[in-house]
């Protein structure tokens, strides 16, 4: 992690290996691969670890637009620098960075905001392309063009990524920790911390416990949340939900006769005050919406649906009831301000608890993906 990678392949091509995927929901293949240098603003990266998010598993079985392939899947990784492209000033050869699939660009209104993470600069899209030119950075050994994910391609033992998408980090970090932030933990610590801003005393519902909304509620929990409730399919689910701070579980097969959001409300008298739609169903957001108490309950859109997914809510409940519904990209963080933070608590031991759990915890993978 702290040595510099050597400086003789700057500006030349890389040939490595990458696991493609060329057909939907076939096996991914490892194949070899060229790797061209990063044009200005890009850098490319020696990939030092990544790691599975439910995303590459979305966009793996997809058959239809925005899918494409063959593709080099992967965005949740940590790397170090191999070489910069011209204008790149943030970063340099050697440096620990977390390559980030949402843009922050430091120079538009809404990265100068703290209102919003949505960079205008660099408007965030499934685009199988670099930022910029709309071109590939990866071509396979008969020349064909292989099409980059959410900026990023980790699945890559090299890959070339926009100075936007690139946080640098405390080459100290644990590398099997820090790409954990590249996504998963991010968005859900995120999500209570700065979409929701969960205060202390509160009640929260979390819809779906996958990695993510293990996150949630660990977020919540550090917010200082009184009553975490978890939803889920799953009923091993709530075991694993406890040591992240879920206190209490719903099966919504179990409901019989009941709405899971007529549980919720018979659970808590008026409902939740925040609450987390983690698994990517419009029905489930309705659920979550229809869960939250009135006059300020809000709910936190999280998860990834279908293409055209499309929701219906009340128009008289959306204007009487005073709540509020809201979509978070990767939690509302800041890329480039908010995950040095996250890693400095880490690194000082005062949130090293919540991390350690996800990697702890290797044995619940299947489930958490499940």
């Amino acid at each position: 992690m702290n040595g510099k990678p050597s400086s003789n392949t700057a500006g030349m091509p890389i040939r490595c290996r990458a696991a493609i995927v060329r057909k939907p929901g076939e096996p991914l293949v490892i194949e070899e691969v060229i790797v061209a240098p990063p044009k200005s603003r890009e850098v490319r990266i020696k990939i030092i670890c990544t790691s599975l998010c439910h995303s590459d598993v979305t966009f793996w079985k997809l058959e239809h637009p925005p899918a494409i392939f063959p593709r080099i899947l992967g965005h949740e990784a940590v790397g170090v620098v191999e070489s910069v492209g011209e204008d790149v000033h943030e970063v340099v050869e050697g440096d620990t960075v977390i390559p980030i699939f949402l843009p922050d660009c430091g120079e538009c209104t809404d990265c100068l905001s703290n209102k919003s993470n949505l960079c205008s600069k660099l408007p965030f899209s499934v685009s199988p392309y670099m930022d910029r030119d709309k071109t590939s950075r990866f071509t396979d050994m008969n020349g064909e063009t292989l099409y980059h994910f959410l900026f990023v391609s980790s699945f890559s033992e090299y890959t070339v990524v926009d100075i936007g998408h690139v946080t640098k980090i405390d080459p100290q970090t644990p590398p099997n920790r820090a790409c954990l932030l590249s996504c998963g933990v991010s968005t859900g610590v995120g999500a209570a911390w700065k979409a929701a801003n969960v205060e202390a005393g509160t009640t929260v519902a979390i819809f779906g416990l996958g990695a993510i909304g293990l996150a949630v509620a660990e977020g919540a929990r550090l917010c200082g949340a009184k009553r975490i409730i978890g939803v889920d399919v799953n009923q091993d689910k709530f075991d694993l939900g406890k040591k992240f701070g879920v206190t209490d579980f719903i099966n919504s097969r179990d409901c019989k006769d009941k709405t899971v959001s007529q549980v919720i409300m018979e659970m808590t008298g008026e409902g939740a005050d925040y609450c987390f739609e983690c698994v990517g169903m419009s029905s489930l957001v309705q659920e979550a919406y229809a869960s939250c108490r009135k006059g300020w309950g809000k709910t936190v859109v999280l998860g990834v649906d279908q293409p055209g997914a499309k929701l219906t809510l009340s128009s008289f409940e959306v204007l009487h009831s005073g709540k509020s519904l809201t979509g978070s990209l990767f939690g509302g963080l800041k890329p480039k301000s908010d995950i040095p933070i996250l890693v400095k608590r880490y690194m000082d031991k005062v949130t090293r608890i919540w991390v350690f759990r996800f990697l702890s915890l290797t044995s619940e993978v299947k489930l958490l993906l499940s």
